[in-house]
């Protein structure tokens, strides 16, 4: 991906390189996110007091690789993160376009710092402070004249390689080109959401994020409901992160959360925040400070595992007791009801736990309203900050808009003056007079609610944001939508074919989990066909997640039942043609990657004749989960990859290069990012790897172009050499072993087994050409054999029924 991002105000901002100051929890990995998207970057700290000057940035380094869930797309990219100290390598920042400083958040510390490192700024670099609440007007105030216009905060959330949001504040001295410049490099180098807030403390998604997690705690209070409840109550079935509350504390570290509350606390007052009086710390959050329970960093917060059980802390007796207790299943009822019933149905309930559902809703609604014209632009920001940094599906203006406006607001006013409101302070008068009561809602066609400057605000158009063909939308905007944009060419329950272009056939799945069943496979063999009469090639890209889950088994799960194995071996066979249709298609097919792309949809990727694929995409084959093996050509894939990469060497033997695809279908592996991906031979390293998903489609189209435009031909159909009988036996003798020692089981030695027979060719000699319908052949006879085996059908269903593998 090119490093150039163009912005109206320069031709050019080009990132050559990143310095990143602080290697603390965030510095660190912000810089290995940096390596992700290759960017070159170097980390500095204090230098160490003893031993190598670097210690204290090694050891960060290094923790890196230890991290859960893993900052790094491939652990051993942590080497490509150059280390350096504040003694010894200041002169290193003249060469860095961007210095993203990430120390402690102490005001005092920052400005020394600052002091320390401006003489070695280069004249055109951007500075910016990754604080979490600090004003950055006043960091700014330390700085050199010639820094201030260049200089911003710049909000990470926690991890920042998953989390979306990246919060971009100005100060009064800030260049506007500037912003606009780090807009177009975070968002698509990086593969952000930026949203652009106040310099007010904790910006916008901590100022509404933490308040509200303080309403809930306050609230949990009231109601008298234990912590496991109150997560059961707020995570997926609210529509927000599954970790719910009191989890995403222990996530986030009790410790971080309290420096927040106190940025809360020291820089607003009554007269500033009329929802002030609910700023307290939390006595339970106290409680656990003064214990040394910091949440997951300890290993103790609000829950605590004790082996498989998760306890939680209860503090009447300061002690850990059982958790696990859910909510009451009415709720979960209530909380799939539209919107408006919803809310309806929680505020008139009569249990505990839905009036505390209520509450959180409407004091969410409240203090957002109240606080909309100080902390950002326009309604969108909250809601999009709410989204990226707080996994919410809806940000609170959208639900409230889907509820219908005007009568939550009544219902939101009635509880204020009624004083079961946490603030007396009325709704401002926007709320419910002029352009929002008349437009129903904050989000519009015309743009989103600004409360200060009195109108609708469209969306920033930056030039970056053309690379987005169909961005994220907030309920209520009119933004293209994929799923009936462009010129229909077929469509289906299964798949819909269109066109933006009419120079390139898009592929959309449309099935649960864009599963790959016989009508998806007609559906991609129909478009193959279309793309060679009129257009110059194929896409396969879909608008949401995932890529694909797989071969849809419950598709096939009827036909088994009526007609036996041998309508399973059908159906195989079409399947595979499929993926030979792609493979050997007269233009280029490009499959466009986001999320999962297991089994079926990983061998639906690997036959196209290239990928762009999304930084967190997750690909692999998972069959024998199931008790099954690739069916679609994976394994013949694996066997045509180590056949070509040993040609591309001196050896003669093709086994050593077998050993990673046959590991990675024999052990089910799945890369945990794209990088990974492409180090499992899932991915080459001629395919894409974009950082932003919005993007996906953008860079998938013009690769297609650009190949067909550059006269790209099929592959030839060639045979290639395989392993053979000893290859078989090679590996066997290592099953042998993992079964003997405990390590897999019968079922796992014998799926296994099949699976080393067909990507070594079955009983052959070493080095024997075949050809690929001759190795699908024999993974149609071991899937079929497989499919009629009990030990399979225990784990079919298992998977079916519960959604977890079952080991057997």
């Amino acid at each position: 991906m090119s490093r150039f991002i163009e912005t109206r105000a320069t031709a050019r901002f080009q990132v050559k390189k990143v310095a990143v100051l602080g290697a603390g929890v965030m510095g660190a990995q912000i810089a290995a996110h940096l390596v992700n998207v290759k960017v070159p970057v170097v980390l500095f700290d204090l230098p160490a007091k003893e031993g190598p000057k670097n210690g204290i940035v090694t050891k960060a380094v290094e923790g890196l690789k230890k991290l859960k869930p893993s900052p790094l797309g491939v652990p051993e990219d942590a080497a490509l993160i150059q280390q350096a100290n504040y003694e010894e390598h200041l002169e290193q920042l003249r060469d860095c376009d961007l210095i993203i400083e990430a120390i402690a958040e102490r005001m005092d510390w920052k400005l020394d710092l600052y002091k320390k490192i401006a003489p070695f700024v280069n004249p055109n670099a951007i500075v910016a402070s990754n604080t979490s609440g600090l004003s950055i007007t006043k960091l700014s105030e330390a700085l050199p004249e010639a820094i201030k216009p260049r200089f911003c905060g710049i909000h990470f959330f926690n991890p920042p390689r998953y989390m979306t949001l990246v919060e971009l504040i100005n100060t009064p001295t800030t260049a506007p080109e500037v912003l606009d410049q780090l807009e177009a490099f975070v968002t698509s180098g990086l593969g952000k959401g930026v949203v652009r807030a106040h310099d007010t403390p904790n910006f916008v998604a901590n100022r509404v994020g933490i308040a509200g997690m303080l309403a809930t705690m306050k609230e949990v209070e009231n109601f008298g409901l234990t912590f496991d409840v109150v997560d059961d109550l707020t995570g997926k079935k609210l529509g927000r992160a599954s970790s719910g509350t009191f989890r995403t504390a222990d996530v986030v570290g009790l410790d971080t959360m309290t420096h927040v509350i106190k940025t809360l606390q020291d820089n607003l007052s009554i007269e500033t925040d009329p929802f002030y009086e609910s700023f307290d710390t939390p006595v339970v959050l106290k409680k656990l400070l003064e214990l040394g329970q910091l949440g997951q960093k300890t290993k103790a917060g609000f829950y605590k595992k004790v082996g498989r059980d998760v306890l939680r802390f209860d503090l009447a007796g300061q002690d850990y007791v059982p958790g696990g207790q859910k909510a009451d299943e009415v709720y979960g009822r209530m909380l799939k009801k539209p919107a408006a019933e919803r809310l309806k149905l929680l505020r008139n309930a009569e249990g505990p736990q839905g009036q505390f559902l209520w509450a959180i809703l409407r004091n969410g609604f409240h203090y957002a309203a109240v606080h909309l014209a100080t902390i950002a632009e326009s309604a969108r920001d909250v809601d999009q900050a709410m989204r990226w940094g707080f996994g919410m599906k809806q940000g609170p203006f959208e639900l409230w808009q889907e509820a219908g406006w005007l009568e939550v607001a009544r219902m939101v006013q009635e509880d204020i003056d009624a004083g079961k409101a946490l603030s007396k302070a009325p709704l401002p008068e926007w709320v419910f007079k002029g352009p929002v009561a008349e437009a129903g809602g904050v989000h519009t066609a015309e743009g989103s609610w600004s409360a200060a400057a009195g109108k609708f605000i469209p969306r920033r158009e930056l030039p970056v944001y053309e690379r987005q063909l169909f961005p994220e939308a907030l309920l209520g905007e009119s933004l293209p939508d994929f799923k009936t944009a462009g010129k229909t060419l077929h469509e289906d329950d299964a798949i819909r074919l269109w066109t933006l272009d009419d120079e390139v056939v898009i592929a959309s799945i449309k099935t649960k989990m864009h599963a790959i069943s016989p009508d998806v496979a007609e559906g991609l063999a129909m478009a193959v066909e279309m793309a060679e009469k009129d257009y110059q090639a194929m896409v396969v890209w879909s608008g949401d997640e995932p890529f694909s889950a797989g071969a849809d088994l419950q598709a096939m799960l009827p036909a088994f039942m009526i007609a036996g194995v041998s309508a399973v071996e059908g159906a195989e066979q079409e399947l595979q043609n499929t993926m030979l249709r792609l493979r050997y298609a007269g233009v280029p097919v490009v499959s466009a990657i986001r999320g999962l792309a297991l089994g079926g949809g990983c061998e639906l990727a690997v036959h196209s004749a290239r990928r762009v694929a999304h930084m967190e995409s997750y690909i692999g084959l998972v069959e024998v989960g199931v008790g099954l093996v690739p069916g679609a050509g994976g394994l013949a894939y694996i066997a045509r990859r180590a056949a070509e990469n040993m040609a591309q060497s001196t050896s003669k033997d093709v086994l050593p290069f077998l050993t990673e695809g046959f590991s990675a279908a024999a052990m089910a592996k799945v890369g945990t990012s794209a990088l990974e991906s492409r180090k499992l031979g899932f991915l080459l390293e001629s395919d894409v790897i974009v950082p932003h998903k919005d993007e996906l489609l953008f860079l998938a189209l013009n690769e297609a172009k650009a190949m067909a435009r550059g006269g790209w031909r099929a592959p030839h159909k060639r045979l290639f050499p395989v392993a053979g009988r000893s290859g078989i036996a090679t590996i066997k003798a290592q099953l042998v072993n993992m079964r003997d020692g405990g390590f897999i089981s019968a079922h796992d030695f014998h799926i296994a087994s099949l699976i080393a027979g067909v990507v070594c060719g079955g009983d052959v000699d070493a080095g024997a050409l075949v050809s690929e319908e001759y190795l699908m052949a024999m993974e149609r006879k071991a899937f079929c054999s497989l499919i009629e085996h009990p030990k399979t059908q225990e784990r079919i269903l298992g998977m079916l029924n519960t959604g977890k593998p079952v080991r057997n």
